[in-house]
């Protein structure tokens, strides 16, 4: 059955209706496309894609630098269709997809790629975990979040740390840049949201049992205000080879470095 699209009551852009179903909230702010663009280096060999390009307002601003290629996905074939009619350019390719099944595999001829976005808050996290899959084809971007994610991404310790903190920052480098108020967009969001500057790193630090790792750290944060004995003992981890100070810490006290010495003791129940 086809999903039905909810629209904002009454909202329209370049006689088009708004859908609330695939976030579209427009940026309207020419001083932050700016930001946006002067952050990434670009030039004539430059492979730039972009997720979600709604009514071109990036899109402008990116086909005016001296780019190889800008290559849009985007969902609403509306909007693919006004772009499209927009901008005449030849560097320009829309694909009219969702960009959670897209076929990444077309982006690895003309890689490394640069991203520039601003992503549907309702699918922030599905999308890091795709670019995270893709870190072969990427090599910097920025993209534009809700701020409470952003500020998870970040996070190192405290409130908002966790896996996403932990998992993100394996793959990337981040760097939080400036906050945008609701009223820069249209229509404006409920929230404040935060660029990101991103960059892949070119080697992962090493991980016994990566997979392993991961699910260990979710179990670490699954109650982050309880002691990380207690999380431990809930999901049957060993607790012999630890000291009674660790056991009394709470994850969001302990970088990864101290998780990979508990992962280390705890990943062998010898």
């Amino acid at each position: 059955m086809k999903t039905q699209q909810r629209h904002y009551s009454g909202k329209k852009s370049g006689g088009v209706t708004l859908k609330k179903s695939f976030g579209q909230h427009f940026l309207r702010d020419h001083s932050i496309v700016e930001n946006i663009v002067g952050r990434v280096k670009l030039d004539a060999e430059t492979s730039v894609f972009e997720i979600g390009c709604g009514d071109g307002f990036l899109t402008e601003a990116i086909l005016k630098k001296a780019i190889a290629r800008l290559w849009v996905f985007e969902i609403d074939p509306e909007w693919a269709t006004v772009v499209r009619k927009k901008f005449p350019d030849n560097r320009l390719t829309i694909f009219r997809e969702d960009i959670l099944i897209a076929d990444f595999t077309r982006l690895e001829p003309h890689k490394p790629w640069i991203l520039l976005a601003n992503l549907p808050y309702q699918i922030t996290f599905p999308i890091l975990h795709l670019l995270e899959r893709n870190t072969a084809l990427l090599k910097e971007g920025v993209i534009m979040v809700q701020e409470e994610v952003a500020q998870k991404i970040v996070a190192t310790t405290g409130r908002g740390y966790g896996l996403p903190s932990l998992f993100f920052q394996h793959a990337f480098e981040w760097e939080l840049m400036g906050k945008i108020p609701p009223g820069a967009f249209f229509p404006p969001p409920q929230v404040f949201s935060r660029l990101l500057h991103f960059t892949t790193r070119a080697q992962r630090d090493y991980i016994p049992d990566e997979p392993g790792f991961w699910k260990f750290i979710k179990v670490c944060f699954s109650q982050p205000r309880r002691m990380l004995k207690n999380n431990l003992l809930a999901g049957g981890y060993p607790l012999s080879k630890l000291s009674e100070e660790t056991l009394q810490l709470r994850a969001q006290q302990m970088n990864k470095a101290e998780l990979l010495q508990v992962w280390e003791l705890v990943r062998t129940r010898a």
